[in-house]
Formats: C-alpha cells, structure tokens, sequence
C-alpha cells in the first residue's frame, strides 16, 4: 500500500512468541514504519515460526496502555479463543490495578478496528486497598478484587442496577467469581466526582464498578462471551497464571 512521506508514523510491532521460559511470557519488541492504516491492529501468523504479528497504534501509549499489559490479555485472548470459548466479538477488557483508582485504568479495545472504545476509572474492592490496589482474593467474603481472565456472560437487573456476570477462568485466582457475585456494574463511588472529594474512588466489594453514566454502555459492548483481564505486578500470579505460561 502507498503512503506519503507526511503520513508516515512509527508503530510498534509486537513479535509475540508464545513459549514457556523459566514460566514467564516473552516478547520481542521493534519499531517500523508504517502508514495511517497501521493504526489498525492487523495480525498475520508467520509460517516459519508460528510468531504473531501485531501493528499497535500510538493511541495505546497516549492513553497510558503497557505494551507488556496488552500483550498479556492478548495471550489469554489467544489461548481461550483456540478453545472455541470466546465469542467473534473480538473485544479485549483490560483493567490494569498497577494504576490508582483516581486514574483511568480500564481499556475496552475492540481488536477488529483497533480502537480503544472506552477508556475509564474503575473501582477496586475495599479490602484490596484505599487509592492503590495492594491485596487480591478469591475467596468468598474477602471484599477483595481478584486477578486474571474472566469471560462476560449474562447481563440481570440486581442490587446494583443493570450488570454483568464474569466467570473468572483461572483456578485459584478468580474461579469464585460466579459464587461471589463478581460482576461489573454502575455506582455511585465510582463517578470521577468522587476523586474530587477525596482524591480517589469509592470502593466495591470486589466488583469492578464503573460510572454510571457509562456502565450500560460498557455492558452491552463486552457482554456475552467476550475476555476481561485483570492485571497486577503479582509474581505469583504472572509465573503461574495457566492462560500466560
């Protein structure tokens, strides 16, 4: 495809090689050139070695997305979609708890144009900590928010308005999600005019809550069969997650 000199750009493109290596994901980083239509993500599988191939959009980095972040949610993507698991939505939920509540950390990207389609606050549950995220838990009663892939199943109308279910997908890690009623839905602490009384957000019992005024939207976007993940610096959890190793 032709492009003009003025409408060149440096993209990123992400070799990602999936193997395991003392348990930790890897993956080869290099810069291209590229045109405007790079600003889709675009994969192509190598022949030769089986290596992915992803364009990755500026867009990501201006909106404060890791590289190393997406290429994890995109290996459990991958692996889950293999499995026959995922609907043809292509739609990737990121939420990345290295981030303070009083920041925008979920990412709803929609793999098929490249966009990044909602960026948001979301809420942390109240025993996982105050403005920093610090303790996760699956279990039942721990008020805590959990780590890893869920998939988005059924929408209902509960306590909490119009929500989501998620069923974690990763044993011991967030596999209680279902029995703890861990959904996404709207609240009232998750509004960014909560950070400005007190400089960051309410917090859930375990729930990724997300502003009301666009918690429905979401919904509806990532509904039915489409992945979430939920990221920490947790080296339990990166060296023995199933859907990364």
């Amino acid at each position: 495809m032709k492009t003009t000199p003025k409408h060149l750009i440096l993209t990123s493109l992400l070799i990602l090689s999936f193997a395991l290596s003392n348990n930790v994901l890897f993956a080869k980083k290099y810069l291209v050139k590229g045109g405007l239509m790079s600003a889709k993500i675009e994969r192509a599988t190598s022949k030769s070695n089986n290596s992915h191939f992803m364009y990755v959009n500026g867009l990501f980095k201006e909106r404060g997305l890791s590289e190393d972040i997406f290429i994890m949610a995109f290996a459990g993507f991958e692996k889950l979609g293999k499995a026959g698991m995922l609907s043809s939505d292509s739609i990737i939920t990121i939420i990345d708890f290295s981030k303070p509540s009083n920041e925008k950390r979920l990412y709803v990207i929609d793999l098929k144009s490249g966009e990044i389609l909602y960026h948001s606050v979301v809420a942390h549950g109240r025993n996982t900590g105050e403005k920093f995220a610090r303790n996760f838990s699956n279990k039942p009663e721990s008020h805590m928010s959990s780590l890893g892939f869920y998939i988005t199943r059924k929408t209902y109308i509960g306590g909490n308005g119009y929500s989501l279910q998620l069923q974690g997908m990763e044993k011991g890690y967030n596999d209680n999600a279902m029995t703890r009623t861990v959904v996404v839905h709207g609240a009232d602490y998750a509004e960014e005019s909560f950070i400005a009384k007190q400089g960051y957000l309410g917090r859930s019992y375990g729930c990724p809550a997300l502003p009301k005024g666009i918690s429905k939207q979401v919904i509806e976007k990532i509904k039915d069969g489409n992945i979430l993940f939920a990221y920490y610096p947790d080296n339990n959890y990166l060296k023995n997650s199933s859907l990364l190793n």
